[in-house]
């Protein structure tokens, strides 16, 4: 065979591998209203930035159990490339051969961009779209996803990993985006679930699609599985690529610096008139957030889910802060197990990789009622003040009206290692609202009255003017000031910058308990 033989084998077998499956396969995948594992890869990096690893690559029984079934590179692609110029590892499952199947070989090609990825310290990103292990290869299979589950692990808190599942992600290898530290999904064509509709309807006779039993609607607003869902594909890359620009490359670097025209003594005269007089009415903790962050740009995460607490990422002075925040405006802001979960995770997420957190709080408190309670309200409640206590990244802390009983400490406050705390002038720092309070310590003198309700309601303006301002928690040194709310956004900016060489360790150990 000539040298000029050679390269066109060559050329053959390059254009096999960009086919997958083949032209058939791949039509039937459009028809599907799914893009193939390349057009991802393409839509998601910088243009011209791939370079593919391994796509000469084949299972070990493509000879016998699958057939001819399989191409050069089996079911994943897999390489490095570009983000606006930042480095990062890829792999994108190509359903068009045998399902996006995972071989033996196809855990080996994921488990080499992991390995680099922790070698030089840079995120990965995961496209899936795959029924599950390989069922022709036995536990060779298995195997492979053993080793993907073991890298996404070993990567967690080094470097950001960023799923995409824009298919169906079954079986064991579901846990592969659950380790992850995101995972966006797209309506419609998302499906994540341990045991699909079949084995469902045969053990608990339930009927259900597979959009009702693991879709994108379902993970994102009912289980919390999925912490982005999108309208389309092409939507579902551009939210990759603005939350990517908030992360940093690993654990040891810190996120980009933008340039911001945005005015840094910035003051917002709205913001006064942001809380009602009436204690009991809601208002809109995004207006707050839109008004103090750059230009208002703030990209949630897990909106869909527990929406009583808000959390994302910002830009203060061009850097990036992790921003957690009640929502007065559903269920008051209470603190309940999903909330606790959703919170505490974000925030473990920010002090893994430097990012400080920036906490605006009204909470009135933990959700009461059996249901919470035996749902272990109490477990996952420690989840949040564990995820607080531990995090050494700067905290700065802004109370804007209630903050009571143990739903203040855990909200970041100095008692939980706040680095600095303000607090609004309508801030009420207690340990319960002040009709709780009267109810409780003066139950004796409202019932000797002659006029119960107005005894209980001078009772109550006395305790409010005594207790529930923020001034007793800063004479105690609890509340670095109390600021005016219009000047919120240069207040947070200058603590951040005076924060910025913080350095605070934990006591050594191997790690600590968490209570999972």
């Amino acid at each position: 065979m000539t040298t000029k033989d050679k390269i066109e084998k060559l050329a053959d077998l390059k254009q096999k591998a960009l086919e997958g499956g083949g032209i058939e396969r791949n039509k039937q995948q459009q028809a599907r209203g799914k893009l193939t594992a390349r057009q991802r890869i393409a839509l998601l990096l910088d243009a011209d930035s791939f370079n593919e690893l391994g796509c000469f690559i084949k299972p070990r029984y493509c000879d016998t159990a699958v057939g001819d079934n399989t191409c050069p590179g089996d079911a994943v692609v897999t390489g490095s490339g570009k983000i606006d110029g930042r480095t990062v590892f890829i792999y994108s499952q190509d359903f068009t051969v045998l399902g996006g199947s995972i071989s033996e070989a196809v855990g080996q090609k994921v488990r080499q961009v992991m390995e680099l990825a922790l070698d030089n310290k840079a995120p990965v990103i995961a496209i899936f779209d795959s029924g599950g292990a390989r069922i022709q290869e036995g536990v060779d299979s298995l195997c492979g996803v053993g080793d993907m589950l073991l890298y996404n692990t070993l990567c967690s808190g080094v470097v950001p990993q960023i799923s995409i599942v824009v298919g169906p992600s079954a079986g064991g290898a579901v846990y592969c985006p659950a380790i992850t530290d995101f995972i966006f999904t797209v309506k419609g064509i998302s499906q994540m679930y341990i045991t699909g509709p079949d084995v469902v309807k045969t053990v608990t006779h339930e009927e259900l699609t597979h959009q009702e039993l693991g879709g994108a609607e379902v993970h994102a607003r009912k289980s919390g599985v999925a912490h982005f869902i999108c309208d389309s594909e092409e939507d579902c890359f551009n939210r990759v690529r603005h939350l990517f620009g908030f992360l940093p490359q690993n654990w040891e670097s810190k996120a980009a610096v933008y340039a911001s025209p945005d005015d840094t003594k910035r003051i917002d005269y709205c913001l006064r008139d942001l809380i009602p007089d009436d204690p009991k009415k809601a208002y809109d903790m995004k207006v707050l957030i839109s008004s103090i962050t750059d230009n208002g740009d703030f990209i949630e995460i897990h909106q869909q889910f527990a929406p009583n607490i808000i959390v994302g990422f910002a830009r203060f002075d061009g850097k990036t802060a992790g921003v957690v925040a009640q929502q007065p405006g559903y269920m008051a802001g209470v603190i309940d197990i999903d909330a606790s979960v959703k919170a505490a995770r974000f925030v473990r997420f920010c002090d893994a990789f430097n990012i400080p957190i920036v906490s605006l709080v009204d909470v009135p408190g933990f959700m009461p009622g059996p249901a919470q309670e035996h749902g272990g309200i109490i477990r996952h409640g420690a989840k949040l003040i564990f995820a607080y206590a531990e995090a050494t990244v700067p905290k700065v802390t802004v109370i804007t009206r209630k903050a009571y009983g143990g739903a203040y400490i855990v909200m970041s406050s100095k008692h939980l290692g706040g680095d600095i705390n303000f607090a609004w002038p309508t801030a009420e720092i207690a340990v319960m609202g002040a009709e709780g309070a009267v109810n409780i310590i003066c139950r004796k003198e409202i019932s000797a009255s002659d006029k119960p309700d107005e005894t209980m309601q001078k009772l109550v303006n006395d305790y409010k003017e005594k207790y529930n301002t923020p001034y007793v928690a800063a004479a105690r040194g609890y509340i670095d000031d109390v600021i005016d709310p219009a000047e919120t956004r240069p207040k947070i900016i200058a603590a951040l910058e005076m924060l910025q060489n913080k350095a605070r360790k934990i006591p050594s150990r191997k790690h600590g308990n968490i209570p999972l």
